[in-house]
């Protein structure tokens, strides 16, 4: 199983990884704000992931890490 994992205080909140994951399963945490007051992405179902690495390629910040 694949896992994915979100350096939230890096985390501007771009969506870009939203926009590109093939399962739908990274969503940003709106009940949550980071150091620098954006509300950081993250998986919701991990179990789901396949890892693609989608999110990690085109992240601008280098937050993802993706772990088969």
């Amino acid at each position: 199983m694949s896992r994915v994992e979100f350096d939230d205080d890096r985390c501007k909140g771009c969506c870009l990884c939203v926009s590109v994951c093939p399962k739908k399963i990274i969503a940003l945490h709106k009940d949550k704000l980071n150091q620098k007051g954006f509300h950081p992405a993250g998986v919701e179902e991990m179990d789901k992931c396949t890892g693609c690495r989608f999110c990690a390629f085109i992240c601008p910040d280098n937050v993802i890490e993706v772990y088969k």
